[in-house]
């Protein structure tokens, strides 16, 4: 009977080819959007698991308690590292990364490049197992001056020599012995980096790092136990380490699963609350609902077919067919027709992955040798086929063979209500795709327009090194900067632009409340501060040399600030900042947004400090062409300091990659919304071919009677119409929820208007207005003598 059944399908899916091209098309768009989907959540969901041991890793997060609210962050004491150890149950290793440090200089003869460098404990080494090329774990970062980089630095600094024991120039100033060399890091493991410095160093070149109490959080800190089954014990023991240590902290450290940190990134009140997992489950349920538009799709063009498939049916029972074997035919066609449009949807896989991998900048692939993947793409089809073959297998294998066989044309309005009701739910998905895809472009928009307080379009930086670290050199840069008329202004910033910085709780002011453990953000600048970033002074005035006492005992505040801190005259107000003496608000900065673009403002105090700042901030001069600007920076900079390469980071670019994350929703979201559209299409195209078989001899009488072109095509297009109607009216608060849930993350929102939705319905009503007139159409133009001849 298998044989037989397969016989058939071949025959009829030949014999049909049209029907088959189409099923085949929408199927295999389906199907290759799905597995597109699904390697992105596969490759999100598998990052850090490929780290050997890792459900024994943990990184140490803090909660900070501010005004009875708690604050995660994974920044921790130096000290507790090596404490845990000790006291600890359970910690087999724990190693150290410096926060904070910047790319560096990394030179071996004429080869210079600027590489992402970490200081680490040498045990961070035996925490992940990274493979090796030379050099081995024991030996690497043991000696101070030691350095692990990764198979494409060594490539960059040495070609193709053996780089092992070789000398590499640190910041133009010393000289590290490479001591180990491992393979590149995936792209879907958080822990990224260039190259590896020892700790020892790190404390050679930042001494007060060996004095750190345990209040100030400068690092991050891993953990490894020795079974995870330790986790409660090690846990409990971790959240009262710093008290035990510092009875005035209110800091509070606990481990949290290496293996969830980079999908459940998000925490209220010290709770996880998900992060990235939600975006993952988005994009989850977005592959599952083009898998789901694609199989209604089938279904509604396989039982258009049905006044075609009808006698066959009824000649089959009344031979002795039981339903049964009637059912297996039609799912046996629907599985053929479910892996042609597998081995379609591979080719489509194969040639959109580059694109897909280059628009992401990620690294999805698909592994030929995973018995998983190959268990998963067979189960796709097996479920795919089984879903779109069910409603027609059971529709078809039902007609009565005596009706059939004297011109019964299906089962009637039973029939044609369920597929109106899979056209609806098709829509209804599409709709609903549409609308959030213009609420997360709109959102994106008013992120990138709405006034960020400085001027992004004309600030960059560049690090301060080498010549850039003697005060007069500098001094010298930025004066003959303004005489060649390339930038207008330029001052000192703590740490790149962009970027967060650094946090305190040990500010005092006057009327601050005992119980008041508020956490105020603090930069260095220098000179010239509002006037380069472009921001807005409200009151009091900036850092000046004619002030000698500013680069003492002056700060500036935000306005943030100024409200936490309840002052109503800041200016001319002495606060305190630990054992300093009293400083002096000066002025007072309108707030600006400059690390997160749809937050809110952090309270921050600015305070005068060269030394201490990292990077120099330029503002380009408007009236000249940014090539021509950019070219005078680089000739006088290389001219100056001419052993660090010049390198120019755009502060607009900085407020660019913070959208990233929206930026790639925004482009899937459309990309996948589009194919679910077209496939509806389709679905929506085979309600029409089974609408115009059911009543073509009803259009014929009606042309004989006298009926016009429009009012036949407008007789047969109404009915679509209510059918969209209906799938917006059921989008519409389907999506409303959703968007509305999305927007909650931000302090700063659009309010959900009636555009979208608007927008949504005009789409969906012309496209299903062309796509039904298509075939329409032509059954109103068809000679109605063809249809009536039998009569």
């Amino acid at each position: 009977m298998f044989k037989t059944n397969l016989k058939i399908a071949l025959r009829n899916l030949w014999k049909n080819k049209g029907f088959t091209l189409i099923n085949v098309g929408g199927l295999a768009i389906g199907l290759s959007c799905c597995l597109m989907l699904l390697l992105y959540v596969n490759y999100e969901w598998s990052y850090d698991k490929q780290l050997k041991d890792i459900d024994r890793i943990y990184i140490t997060k803090i909660n900070l308690k501010i005004n009875e609210k708690l604050i995660t962050t994974n920044a921790s004491p130096n000290k507790l590292a090596e404490t845990s150890i000790q006291t600890v149950p359970g910690v087999e290793q724990a190693a150290r990364v410096a926060m904070g440090t910047r790319d560096k200089l990394f030179s071996n003869k004429e080869n210079k490049f600027k590489l992402n460098s970490l200081f680490v404990d040498p045990s961070l080494l035996k925490i992940f197992d990274y493979k090796y090329i030379y050099g081995d774990v024991n030996q690497a970062l043991s000696d101070p001056n030691s350095i692990l980089i990764t198979a494409s630095t060594a490539k960059r600094l040495f070609g193709n020599e053996n780089p092992l024991g070789q000398p590499v120039k640190w910041d133009n100033r010393k000289f590290l012995k490479v001591a180990a060399v491992i393979e590149d890091l995936p792209k879907n493991q958080s822990f990224q980096f260039d190259a590896l410095q020892s700790w020892a160093l790190f404390e050679q070149e930042n001494p007060e790092e060996k004095e750190g109490h345990w209040g100030a959080i400068t690092c991050i800190s891993f953990i490894k136990l020795k079974d995870p089954q330790n986790f409660a014990a090690a846990d409990a023991a971790m959240r009262k380490l710093i008290a035990n240590h510092d009875k005035d902290t209110d800091l509070e450290a606990f481990l949290f699963p290496y293996a969830k940190s980079h999908l459940y990134n998000d925490f209220e009140n010290g709770k996880s609350v998900g992060g990235k997992i939600d975006q993952v489950k988005l994009f989850l349920f977005l592959a599952f609902c083009v898998l789901l538009i694609a199989s209604i799709n089938y279904m509604n063009l396989s039982t258009a077919r049905s006044e075609k498939r009808a006698r066959e049916v009824g000649i089959r029972k009344a031979m002795g067919s039981s339903r049964f074997n009637i059912m297996g035919q039609f799912i046996l066609e629907s599985l053929l027709l479910s892996f042609l449009a597998l081995l379609l949807a591979f080719v489509l896989l194969e040639l959109s992955l580059p694109y897909f991998n280059n628009l992401l900048d990620i690294q999805v692939q698909i592994d030929y040798y995973s018995y998983l993947f190959w268990t998963t793409l067979i189960a796709l089809a097996l479920f795919t086929g089984l879903l779109a073959g069910s409603y027609p297998a059971f529709y078809l294998s039902s007609f009565n063979p005596i009706k059939v066989l004297k011109g019964f044309k299906g089962n009637g309005a039973n029939s044609l209500s369920i597929r109106k009701i899979l056209v609806i739910v098709q829509f209804s998905l599409s709709v609903c795709m549409i609308i959030c895809a213009i609420v997360i472009y709109t959102q994106i928009q008013f992120m990138k327009n709405k006034p960020l307080g400085f001027d992004s379009n004309n600030l960059t930086q560049l690090d301060l090194e080498g010549e850039w670290t003697k005060p007069e050199v500098l001094q010298r840069f930025k004066d003959e900067l303004k005489k060649s008329g390339a930038i207008v202004s330029a001052t000192e910033f703590a740490n790149t632009f962009t970027e967060n910085g650094t946090i305190t709780g040990n500010i005092g002011w006057p009327g601050k409340a005992a119980n008041d453990n508020s956490v105020i953000d603090y930069r260095s600048t220098g000179y010239d501060f509002t006037n380069t970033v472009g921001a807005k002074l409200i009151a009091g005035r900036d850092f000046s040399p004619k002030f000698v006492s500013d680069t003492a005992t002056s700060v500036l505040l935000n306005e943030t600030a100024v409200q936490t801190m309840g002052l109503k005259n800041p200016v001319g107000t002495q606060i305190t900042w630990g054992d300093n003496p009293p400083l002096t608000i000066v002025g007072v900065v309108k707030d600006y947004y400059n690390e997160s673009i749809g937050s809110k403002a952090r309270p921050t105090m600015f305070y005068y400090n060269v030394a201490k700042s990292k990077v120099l901030l330029l503002h380009l001069n408007p009236a000249l062409p940014l090539n021509e600007s950019v070219g005078l920076i680089n000739k006088l900079g290389n001219q100056m300091n001419p052993a660090f390469p010049m390198h120019l980071k755009f502060s607009s670019q900085g407020m660019e990659n913070q959208l990233k994350s929206e930026q790639l929703l925004s482009v899937l979201s459309n990309i996948f919304g589009g194919f679910a559209i077209f496939i509806s299409c389709l679905g929506l195209l085979g309600l029409a071919l089974y609408m115009a078989e059911q009543r073509s001899k009803e259009i014929s009488i009606r042309k004989v009677l006298g009926a016009d072109l429009r009012n036949i095509l407008f007789l047969l297009n109404k009915d679509f119409m209510k059918l969209v109607i209906i799938s917006n009216m059921i989008a519409f608060p389907l999506a409303y929820i959703i968007a509305k849930n999305w927007l909650t993350k931000y302090d700063y929102k659009i309010e959900i208007s009636i555009w979208p939705f608007f927008i949504a319905a005009i789409i969906s009503l012309i496209i299903s207005i062309l796509t039904v007139s298509m075939q329409t159409f032509k059954v109103a133009k068809a000679n109605a003598v063809d249809a009536l001849k039998y009569e």
